[in-house]
């Protein structure tokens, strides 16, 4: 039989965080981070991590597991979240899979297998090249002619993952998109979606960075280049990071920096909410509205009576 999984998403600053905490606690739930950059170590204030106080409460997996310059994969986050899954189920524990990273989250839920074409140095070398004199939008709008939908889901800069998609379609004559397959779900799920009305979602937003810069992001970004971590970095394109680096190398001001941040990150709920939105089992509940808590709770107790406290 397949096991249980209860999987919140949403776009970023919404509320998925506070939700699952308090359904970990009603549910004998374990949290299983589903963010792509909550993976990395040192990078706690931009990727808005759980405190280790709720993490002490609240048993998470999946968050600081690699140092920055680990070239973290989909792949690798496949297996360890299935492993931290199944181990959760196996003592008896809800897993709860939370994020908002979508192709990760659905490469754990319905197990995309993922081309395994073998990397061309040459190639590669070649696209990062281009990157560097032309910039990583013109690398973007290369994956965006041949393959439009891996670029919709694909930061501009997250220029590692457009190369290997160029890679795969250099190599193939295919398509990324098209060579990934979907099983079966893995698990007996539930799904929640969180959303509010966009003008409110964007004013979290811009509260949030204010929070961050008032918690000290760039005194973290800072700290980050002094242990030798730079902006070609996966890690170090995340939104906050790149445009903090920007600032302290003297390329933009710091008011500037923080209106990229505010802007990018408003850009990235909107794809975030374009990819949730393809997922048919999602049950979407409006934060806004105070019933809505009520009748995810409800819904939970009803999917996994056994684990309600």
């Amino acid at each position: 039989m397949r096991g249980p999984l209860l999987v919140i998403v949403g776009p970023t600053a919404v509320g998925k965080t506070a939700l699952s905490l308090s359904l970990a606690a009603s549910f004998r739930g374990e949290i299983v981070s589903g963010d792509s950059m909550q993976v990395y170590r040192h990078m706690d204030i931009g990727t808005a991590k759980v405190s280790p106080e709720e993490r002490e409460r609240i048993p998470h997996h999946l968050i600081d597991i690699v140092d920055p310059d680990h070239p973290f994969s989909v792949e690798e986050y496949q297996r360890l979240a299935r492993e931290a899954i199944e181990d959760i189920q196996r003592r008896g524990r809800l897993p709860i899979l939370v994020g908002g990273t979508g192709l990760y989250i659905q490469a754990v839920t319905h197990g995309y297998l993922l081309p395994g074409v073998e990397g061309n140095p040459r190639l590669r070398e070649e696209l990062h090249r281009f990157a560097d004199k032309e910039g990583n939008e013109k690398l973007w709008e290369k994956l965006k002619k041949v393959d439009p939908d891996t670029a919709a889901r694909l930061h501009p800069n997250d220029r590692r993952r457009i190369i290997r998609a160029l890679e795969v379609y250099e190599g193939t004559g295919i398509p990324f998109s098209r060579l990934q397959r979907k099983s079966s779900p893995r698990y007996d799920m539930l799904w929640i979606g969180l959303t509010m009305p966009r003008g409110l979602l964007y004013e979290r937003i811009n509260r949030r960075v204010d929070q961050m810069m008032a918690e000290g992001l760039v005194e973290e970004v800072k700290a980050l280049q002094s242990k030798g971590y730079h902006r070609d970095l996966t890690s170090m394109q995340a939104l906050g990071y790149k445009e903090i680096m920007m600032y302290l190398d003297g390329e933009i001001s710091l008011e500037e920096a923080v209106e990229a941040i505010k802007r990018g990150t408003r850009k990235f709920a909107k794809r975030q909410l374009s990819w949730f939105r393809r997922i048919p089992e999602i049950h979407w509940f409006d934060v806004n509205k105070p019933e809505s808590a009520e009748e995810i709770w409800e819904l939970a107790a009803g999917k996994f009576p056994a684990y309600k406290e």
